[in-house]
């Protein structure tokens, strides 16, 4: 795998995938190695997909100051690998968690970014809230699958501040359009993907501050897709509704079906809404 220096001379890794212009791909977890997003869906076949590692993670090096796995001091790693691909403007998709840090990139280095693709975004940054109520909500949209009662028991809990490894567990065929060998074995594969140690410094004290996210977002004229899963209790549509909503040039995509993953869900519909959006 290629690598670059970080500011603070952590080397860092990255992954490539594909032909044609480039597209940096920042992952979630928080703090999860690339190697979940695969090829996302096909969508190399549009585009070079360029997946750091963040530091911490995947074959990317430990760094010396733990601190340093902060969301907003990760901006930092992303003009670096920025600086190193050359590009003068360079445009960004990012999952789950992986949005906060492209708020925070598009909030300090506006004019670097082309176009900005959010898949299933986390909202911390830009402090939308999703309420239990909303989420309960939207797991009822799967009622009729089999594993239904004993995940939504364990949603239930986890709504109530029980919080368990095992509640977490329960609640994973939830992520998923469908619930098969596939989703299991991508879900198990998180185990040994994520660094915990730095999932927990992530979202920090410091980390955010959406309402200056917001205010600077509020002037971010480069077309942003905001692309929520239908049945996502992660992301669910009218919390991505908000979102989008903070931005001046966003377009809502809700995909039919999917959950947290869609390019896992139905990934001829993530490409082609995707690829389309990014030209």
């Amino acid at each position: 795998m290629p690598t670059f220096s970080a500011p603070d001379g952590t080397t860092l890794a990255y992954r490539l995938r594909g032909e044609g212009p480039p597209l940096i791909c920042l992952p979630g977890g928080p703090m999860q190695a690339a190697a979940y997003l695969g090829n996302l869906g096909g969508l190399s076949a549009h585009r070079r997909l360029v997946m750091p590692d963040l530091r911490g993670t995947g074959r990317s090096a430990v760094p010396d100051d733990p601190a340093s796995y902060r969301c907003d001091r990760l901006v930092d790693d992303v003009e670096a690998l920025r600086a190193h691909l050359g590009l003068e403007r360079m445009d960004l998709l990012a999952h789950s968690a992986g949005a906060n840090l492209a708020a925070r990139y598009a909030e300090r280095h506006p004019g670097r970014v082309g176009r900005l693709a959010l898949i299933t975004p986390s909202v911390m940054a830009v402090g939308v809230t999703v309420t239990g109520d909303l989420r309960r909500e939207t797991a009822e949209l799967r009622r009729d699958e089999p594993w239904f009662p004993e995940a939504y028991a364990a949603l239930e809990a986890i709504v109530a501040g029980r919080a368990s490894a095992e509640a977490w567990r329960a609640i994973a065929p939830f992520a998923y359009g469908r619930w098969d060998d596939a989703a299991r074995a991508h879900r198990d594969a998180e185990d040994g993907q994520r660094n915990d140690e730095a999932a927990a410094v992530f979202g920090g004290e410091g980390a955010f501050d959406p309402a200056t996210t917001r205010a600077a977002l509020a002037s971010f004229r480069r077309p942003v897709l905001v692309l929520a899963g239908e049945t996502d209790l992660n992301s669910p549509p009218p919390a991505m509704a908000e979102v989008a909503g903070v931005f001046p040039d966003a377009r809502l995509v809700v995909q039919k079906g999917a959950g947290h993953f869609p390019w896992l869900d139905d990934a001829g519909r993530f490409v082609e809404t995707t690829a389309a959006f990014l030209g």
